[in-house]
């Protein structure tokens, strides 16, 4: 038996609608046809409520919002009780013949009544649990499957159809799309030399998408992720339409992803995973993409105006570009001297491999092109990843140098670029490296897709022979595990601050000032006179953007890596020694640091500098928060996390932080469940951890519940266990900041 539901606020509104009630017609189908002129006969409503719409006596209503058979009363009156009137046989929708003639008088001359009628039809068909509300997926993929339209028509007319919050699709939407497809003469999707233009939030934006790209990126997440236990099943994904953003909405596929290009980021007992019967709400979608977008920045991916909204509502080119970074780190992952050591033999005349330390993953591959094509004997070097390559024929050389049995140089003796192209990728699939490009994206000289190809070869083939055993590889910076994970946390949160130019090596990044200058910036906005500050000279703002240095000026290349811009000693000095005065004046306590440390890369100070202009962000960002305007002590802090903690039974408080209990990490998961009840699902915890693996399991778990809550963390669990205390403070600080 069905309910129905209504406010009572008088003993004259209940009799009113006891007889209101006794006067209603019985229930049934043939009664169906007879209820609207019986509402329309007796408009009586309670007293001081507005008039009961026609929607109150009928259970087909547009957006039925707490199950099938109840009515909410929209009276908001102090006091007034609840009533739930049986209603017997009651059917779910309204009779199509009834919704045909509504929606007709909307459409009339432009859908005829048989045509409304089996487009109510199709949609029934698709509501498969009859809430009245089906997904954007599944009416695309109806649409695509009744042939009215493809699958990006379908997609991109959708945007233009008055879909509610929800993002729900109701019956009147589905007929307002059907309606659209119908009157379009052109197609919806602008394309123009391999890019496709779709809307963007309003009318008056649209964004391009490199349809390569989506193509290319596309065939990776199809074979790095097929066969997973989780999202498999949504795999393959077709590569020449725009499904992969609708794929991406509630992010595992996303997350899935991260881990695949830096294992073990995201702990996948934390994410929302859908059922048969229950899809992901709108709640859990937002949470998977929460952990999307804080694992990404914590994995070193320039995340800049993208937010956990943006991928759920499909926006094409801020995700292509999620994907682009994600897949970029997983590739670049391995070209790295502590990975590969013969990568030492690219070192040039007079440099040590403290020099190549200092390039950056895509400089060392630029590096390892020319060293084989110099080995091949070919008169030409790449600088780039887009016109140097794109007549195909450094390729051609390169591949046959790599693997010269497989891969001839026949694609010289062809003029037609194109057709190269294609005889450049033949080779690289007789050796498994036909990945990334195609022909057009390679003569178009794309510059992703280029530098994704190359780190491919690669990781596949380096081809360089093996160090000798005892060889001297010269003087390296012997520095401790402690540093290195600080330095590693550092540089993501620099990198999360959008700095510019971008940190890939702490030490040697921050040499020339201008990056550090820059952090200060964001943290203290305004606190930076830039007319004081000399940039190289391609960096946008410069003064001297363009042109040559003074003459006689010092060009020594100290601070800069090569093949990039230099500043001069002295200039890189008087950059510092402002970024060590502003430290100063902004209550930092700097012992014994002076500018040129940080050009001379002492690591100790450098770190130290780093530490305490993060800490500053971190306690800037509490003061905010607080509305006292006053700084925030670690002491307060500590003290904060225990009083939450002390709310949950059985919880002991630590010390400091660097109490060996936070060692567990039992103490994170207590502090994150005070803040968010129910949010740890402690049946995954290990109660009493003994083994380091046990309490990294608890510590990986903490970690990734956080970032599902939105927080910023950029340490890793091995840091929780040897109890890292900077890196313990920034985690509680970052909780600290969040708005529960």
């Amino acid at each position: 038996m069905a309910f129905r539901r209504y406010d009572v606020q008088s003993e004259s509104a209940q009799s009113s609608w006891a007889r209101r009630r006794a006067s209603l017609p019985p229930t049934g189908p043939a009664a169906t046809a007879a209820e609207p002129a019986a509402a329309e006969s007796n408009p009586q409503t309670p007293e001081g409520s507005p008039k009961a719409p026609k929607a109150l006596l009928y259970e087909a209503k547009r957006r039925p919002s707490w199950g099938v058979g109840h009515r909410r009363s929209s009276s908001s009156s102090t006091g007034s009780q609840t009533n739930l009137i049986p209603i017997k046989d009651k059917p779910a929708v309204e009779n199509p013949a009834m919704q045909a003639l509504k929606l007709q008088k909307k459409y009339a001359g432009v859908v005829t009544q048989e045509e409304m009628l089996e487009l109510i039809n199709k949609f029934n068909a698709i509501d498969t649990d009859s809430t009245g509300r089906v997904t954007k997926t599944a009416v695309i993929n109806a649409i695509q499957s009744s042939g009215a339209a493809t699958y990006d028509r379908a997609r991109e007319t959708l945007k233009d159809v008055s879909v509610d919050a929800s993002g729900k699709v109701e019956l009147e939407d589905w007929v307002e799309l059907n309606v659209k497809l119908k009157q379009q003469a052109q197609p919806v999707l602008p394309t123009r030399a391999g890019k496709v233009t779709v809307k963007g939030s309003n009318a008056n934006v649209s964004h391009t998408i490199n349809e390569d790209e989506r193509e290319q990126f596309t065939s990776h997440i199809n074979g790095v992720l097929e066969g997973d236990e989780h999202i498999g099943s949504r795999l393959p994904i077709p590569t020449n339409n725009m499904q992969i953003f609708d794929e991406c909405r509630d992010g595992l596929l996303l997350c899935k992803l991260i881990n695949d290009s830096v294992p073990d980021t995201i702990d996948i007992r934390v994410l929302n995973m859908p059922t048969a019967k229950r899809p992901l709400n709108n709640f859990q979608m937002t949470e998977n993409n929460n952990i999307v977008i804080t694992s990404a920045k914590a994995i070193g991916c320039s995340v800049v105006n993208i937010g956990s909204s943006d991928i759920a509502e499909g926006r094409e080119h801020l995700i292509l570009g999620l994907i682009w970074q994600i897949i970029r780190r997983g590739l670049l992952k391995h070209v790295d001297i502590k990975i590969h050591p013969e990568l030492y033999r690219l070192c040039e005349e007079g440099e040590t491999i403290d020099d190549l330390l200092k390039l950056t993953p895509d400089q060392i591959l630029i590096r390892w092109f020319n060293y084989h094509l110099k080995a091949a004997g070919w008169h030409r070097r790449v600088a780039n990843f887009s016109k140097d390559v794109s007549d195909g024929e450094n390729y051609t050389v390169l591949l046959n140098q790599l693997k010269p049995d497989e891969c001839s140089r026949d694609p010289l003796k062809t003029t037609d670029k194109l057709k190269r192209a294609e005889q450049v990728l033949q080779n690289a699939d007789k050796i498994g490296c036909r990945k990334y490009l195609t022909p057009p994206a390679l003569v178009a000289g794309n510059p992703r897709l280029n530098l994704a190809f190359v780190a491919n070869l690669f990781n596949t083939w380096p081809c360089l022979e093996p160090l000798e055993p005892g060889q001297d590889l010269g003087p390296v910076d012997d520095f401790d595990a402690e540093g290195e994970r600080e330095a590693r946390v550092f540089t993501l949160w620099l990198n999360s601050l959008d700095v510019d130019p971008p940190v890939y090596n702490l030490f040697q990044d921050l040499k020339n000032g201008v990056v550090i200058l820059s952090a200060f910036d964001k943290v203290a906005p305004g606190s930076v006179v830039w007319r004081r500050v000399s940039k190289p000279r391609n960096v946008p703002g410069s003064q001297d953007f363009g042109q040559s240095p003074p003459e006689n000026e010092d060009e020594e290349e100290t601070g800069v890596t090569p093949n990039m811009p230099q500043l001069s000693r002295f200039k890189c000095v008087e950059n510092t020694n402002y970024a060590v005065d502003l430290a100063k004046a902004n209550g930092m306590h700097l012992v014994g640091i002076q500018g040129a440390d940080i050009v001379d890369g002492k690591k100790t100070l450098v770190l130290g500098l780093v530490w305490q202009l993060m800490r500053l962000n971190i306690t800037k960002t509490l003061t905010a928060l607080s509305g006292n305007n006053k700084p925030i002590s670690d002491t307060e802090i500590l003290k904060w996390a225990n009083s939450k903690v002390a709310t949950k039974p059985g919880s002991k408080p630590i010390r400091s932080f660097k109490d060996p209990s936070i060692s567990t990490g039992i103490w994170f998961l207590d502090l994150l469940d005070a803040m968010k009840p129910g949010i740890v699902d402690y049946s995954l915890v290990s109660k009493n951890p003994q083994e380091y693996e046990e309490k990294r399991q608890n510590a990986k778990l903490a970690i990734s519940i956080a970032r599902k809550m939105n927080a910023l963390i950029f340490l890793v669990p091995e840091d929780i266990v040897d109890v890292r205390a900077k890196l313990i403070l920034t985690f509680v600080g970052s909780l600290m900041s969040l708005k529960v």
